[in-house]
């Protein structure tokens, strides 16, 4: 069995009906037959068998959910269950999305969001992301830095901007400002009055410009939202999240790891309504609030929309050394 969440990024799944596509399915040459069936991710799929047991230590017999994918638990673990908020899940690659009442298809160029079904309702409107943490993890290796809060006081004495340097944010390929699997990570602007914490902070901005070419599809979209939860383990850093408040002029927080959190006090909160199923969004609604982090300072917004309009630029001039080239939409 598989969720409709997980199915929605299958390509052959029909949003309106919410189940599998026959045309879609004939334009692949696929049979129904051979798909998993389709139902809610806190379905329960069968009991745990022997087998199972022996390799968990659980009990035989334990009912076993459906469930869903990380991209879509992860937000729901933090709290998103209505509109409003952009939800940025750091970890290695960067997810960025926000919940739609209704399915919300980007179907004009450069097409930089899909459209899922989420599991606790609604649709999540995402891009389903870059190497970031994995960019922050090859900065670290390539300055020497090895420690998480020494990197961070490195970007910290560093102005916005980083006096000029610019990095494209596209080791793995670019997800921003479009999709485009040929497209390579780049420094420029680099001068002998450079340093490590120049190079540092210009990786940092480059994620956040990146995620900034996200927020801005989902408002043209008409998917707006005021506040940005940070989620994973990128979320640990307080520089790293200002610098997403300053360049997407929202403020920032969440649910960090490492951070103490109150727990809630109701017992209750995954019992569900309907024959025992979990109500996935009274669940998450019983969380604590996410913490504030983060709101942009005016003073460096300046600065901030000048890098942001830099990284694209230097996007749209390297474009034509891709495998593939052309103007960037």
């Amino acid at each position: 069995m598989i969720d409709h969440a997980l199915a929605s990024t299958s390509n052959v799944y029909d949003l309106a009906a919410r189940a599998w596509s026959p045309a879609l399915l004939a334009a692949f040459d696929l049979d129904a037959a051979w798909l998993p069936r389709v139902d809610d991710a806190t379905a329960i799929a069968g009991a745990l068998h022997a087998a199972g047991a022996a390799l968990t230590g659980l009990p035989a017999g334990v009912p076993v959910a459906v469930g869903t994918g990380d991209d879509f638990a992860t937000p729901l673990g933090g709290g998103l269950i209505a509109p409003g908020r952009i939800a940025c899940v750091v970890g290695t690659a960067e997810v960025v999305g926000a919940l739609a009442a209704t399915p919300v298809l980007d179907d004009r160029a450069p097409r930089l969001v899909e459209t899922h079904a989420y599991p606790a309702g609604g649709w999540l409107i995402e891009n389903p992301g870059w190497l970031a943490g994995g960019a922050v993890a090859w900065l670290g290796a390539l300055c020497g830095v090895a420690d998480a809060a020494a990197l961070d006081a490195l970007v910290a004495t560093t102005p916005p901007g980083a006096d000029g340097v610019t990095f494209v944010p596209a080791l793995t390929g670019a997800m921003t400002p479009e999709w485009n699997p040929w497209a390579r990570g780049a420094l420029t602007g680099l001068t002998p009055g450079h340093g490590a914490g120049h190079v540092a902070r210009a990786v940092l901005e480059a994620c956040a410009h990146a995620m900034r070419d996200v927020v801005e599809r989902l408002a043209a979209l008409g998917v707006a939202a005021s506040s940005i939860l940070l989620l994973g383990g990128g979320a640990r850093s307080d520089v790293w999240a200002q610098i997403r408040a300053d360049v997407a002029g929202r403020p920032a927080g969440g649910a960090r790891p490492g951070r103490r959190r109150v727990r809630s006090r109701r017992r209750d909160a995954g019992r569900g309504r309907d024959r025992g199923r979990p109500d996935l969004a009274a669940a998450a609604a019983r969380l604590p609030a996410p913490e504030p982090v983060a709101t942009p300072r005016a003073a460096h917004r300046a600065a901030c929309d000048e890098a942001y309009a830099r990284y694209r630029e230097v996007y749209a001039c390297l474009r034509p050394t891709f495998a593939v080239g052309g103007a960037v939409g």
